[in-house]
Parts: structure tokens; C-alpha cells; sequence
């Protein structure tokens, strides 16, 4: 996610276990949806953060998008969605002179992303903007992952993966966001980079806006790690997260405590569980990254994910883990239920 007004929280120092443990269970499950639950992402309400909500995607042909409440109860939903697979947040885009807050999803079968203002869940974005354009190869054109990115001038990027696409390093797309002159979004094509195996697929796409990465899952493979700004090019980063996985490498989720630290948390599908690495990297190398925790949870088969380190109420206080389950719902865990009882 996107919530530039970070708030750093003292550091959980987390230790090396097992793998072997009972599953943290989530404090929240949420009503359930008409299909197929995929990927979250979390909007702050800026005015009082207890009123944050969970924007979810429902993964269908006739799907949609789901906005549930810090309860887990549904309040708004968006039907007629041509399968929307992934979805995030941004905060302040300028239209028509005012910053506006919007939701992007991934919509699978027109090619397009779809842009709705938030919290109000208004299309912006004159029917969908078109993705991939040019490509025929089939497949190539299938969206699935989406996260975004706002440079430290403002400039707003949708980073756009796809179900299959080329592997000579350009299988992602990103595309600058902006007004069209009558309040709408548009999407302009800045570049393709990015590497891709051709095992299985990519969806699960994140960004760090402040240390300037862009993380994406090879699933199958391991985490890609890029530049977010074109200008510093497209050199692959690191390759991480290549072993210990039961199956596909899927969510990707950053949690910060601190301008550079934090922890990335990236979903082993197969095995109900997260991977916990450093978000700053090894002392000395940041772009080596050596697992300190495994950390079962209750969800199954978890896809999406997304996380924040800002307290939204009493419920929440050191902030929020949502990640997507079988059964058609998404589970809420507290933070610190995730890190384990090591606090400092």
C-alpha cells in the first residue's frame, strides 16, 4: 500500500523458529463474498484511522470489488467486474485541482485497469484504461498484479504484471497515473522491465515508496527486486525467497518500523504460511536477504496480502495484517501476534 504518513512503531526483533507451530489465528474474518476471494488492500481514513477500511477483490468473470469495515462487515460493493484479480491503494492523486484517494484493480478479461476515488467507490477512470496495448501474444495481455508507486516529486505509477508475458525482461509495465484534463485518470506507458522465469506466473506485486523498490513473486522461483524510478533502470536487484517454499511464492507485504526498517512478509501458498525477511537487507548487503521467521496462520492457501504499521483502534494498536483465505473471506491479524511476544 501506499500511506505516505507513516507512523514508525519501536522495532520487533524477531528470532529464527520452527516451522512447526500452531497457526496464529486472526482476530477478524470477514463476511464472505459471492466467489472467490483474491488480493486486499488497505485504505487509512486519515480523519480516524479506527474507520480505516479493506478494499478486497472478488476473482470471477462477473466479480467485483468488496470494501469491508475494521469489523470485517461488508459496506460497499462493486458488482460486474470481468475478473478482477489484484488490487491497491494511493493516496492524494491530483484531479481537477483536489487530492483525491483511489483504488486500482487488475480487470483480467477487457485488459484494463479499473480506478475507483475512495472511500466513496467511484469510478474515475472513463470505463477502464487499457493495458498491455500492442501486445498479441496470448496471455499477454491478462492482467493480474498491480501495485503502486508515488515518487518523492509525487508522481504517481501503476506497476501492472500480467498472467504469462515475455522473459527477456520486460514482463512488467509501469505506467505513469494523472489527470486527463477533465478530472479522469489517465495511464501513459513509461517502461517494461522486469524478469520472469516462464515457470508458472506472477501476480503478487509490492512497492517500497521510501527505500524506492518494486518486489514482485516468480512464483514458483522467488522475490524479484527492482528500482520503482525509471531513471535509475532496470537492473535486476536481487533474487531472494528461492528455497523453503512448499509451492507457489505469492503475497508480498512490507510492515516498517523505522524510515529504512521493517520486514517484508511474503505468502508460501502451499504451506499456509509467511516467510519473514529484513526489509533493509543484511548488514552491509541490501540486497541479500536471509529468512528470520516462518510464521503459520490460520488462512488457507493465501494469495493477496497487504499490511500497515499504523494503529487503526484499540482492536489493532500496533497495526494490521489482512491477507486473503479460502472460503471466500479475508483474515485480520494483529501485528503483533505475527512477530510473536519478542517486542523490545
Amino acid at each position: 500500500m501506499n500511506y505516505r504518513l507513516t507512523l514508525f512503531l519501536p522495532l520487533f526483533v524477531i528470532a529464527c523458529q520452527s516451522t512447526a507451530q500452531t497457526p496464529v489465528k486472526p482476530v477478524v474474518i470477514t463476511d464472505t463474498v459471492r466467489h472467490d476471494t483474491d488480493d486486499p488492500a488497505i485504505w487509512i481514513n486519515p480523519a480516524d484511522p479506527a474507520k480505516s477500511l479493506i478494499i478486497g477483490t472478488d476473482k470471477d468473470q462477473d466479480g467485483g470489488l468488496y470494501v469491508f469495515d475494521l469489523r470485517g462487515k461488508i459496506v460497499r460493493e462493486i458488482h460486474d467486474l470481468k475478473r478482477p484479480n489484484n488490487v491497491d491503494v494511493a493516496y492524494g492523486l491530483m484531479l481537477s485541482g483536489k487530492p483525491t484517494d483511489i483504488a486500482v484493480t487488475t480487470e483480467r478479461f477487457t485488459h484494463k485497469l479499473r480506478i475507483f476515488s475512495v472511500p466513496d467507490m467511484k469510478p474515475i477512470d472513463n470505463g477502464g484504461l487499457d493495458m498491455f496495448v500492442g501486445d498479441t501474444t496470448s496471455g499477454f495481455r491478462d492482467l493480474m498484479g498491480i501495485a503502486l508507486y508515488k515518487n518523492p516529486s509525487g508522481v504517481l505509477y501503476a506497476m501492472v504484471g500480467r498472467k504469462t508475458g515475455p522473459t527477456n525482461g520486460s514482463y512488467i509495465g509501469q505506467y505513469r497515473l494523472e489527470d486527463n484534463g477533465k478530472g479522469q485518470v489517465k495511464a501513459t506507458l513509461v517502461r517494461k522491465f522486469g524478469l520472469y522465469s516462464g515457470k508458472k506466473e506472477i501476480e503478487s506485486i509490492a512497492v517500497d515508496n521510501e527505500l524506492g523498490y518494486v518486489y514482485y513473486s516468480d512464483e514458483g522461483v522467488g522475490v524479484r527486486k527492482y528500482y520503482a524510478e525509471p531513471e535509475k533502470g532496470n537492473q535486476e536487484l536481487a533474487l531472494f525467497a528461492k528455497t523453503g517454499f512448499a509451492e507457489d511464492h505469492e503475497g508480498i507485504s512490507i510492515y516498517k518500523t523505522g524510515p529504512k526498517t521493517g520486514y517484508l512478509l511474503v505468502s508460501d501458498q502451499g504451506a499456509n504460511q509467511f516467510h519473514i525477511f529484513r526489509r533493509e537487507g543484511e548488514a552491509g548487503n541490501p540486497n541479500e536477504y536471509k529468512v528470520l521467521k516462518v510464521v503459520k496462520v490460520a488462512a488457507q492457501v493465501s494469495d493477496g496480502s497487504d499490511i500497515t504499521n499504523v494503529a487503526l483502534g484499540k482492536q489493532f494498536p500496533h497495526g494490521l495484517f489482512v491477507t486473503m483465505s479460502e472460503g471466500k473471506t479475508f483474515h485480520y491479524y494483529r501485528w503483533e501476534d505475527i512477530a510473536g511476544k519478542t517486542l523490545k
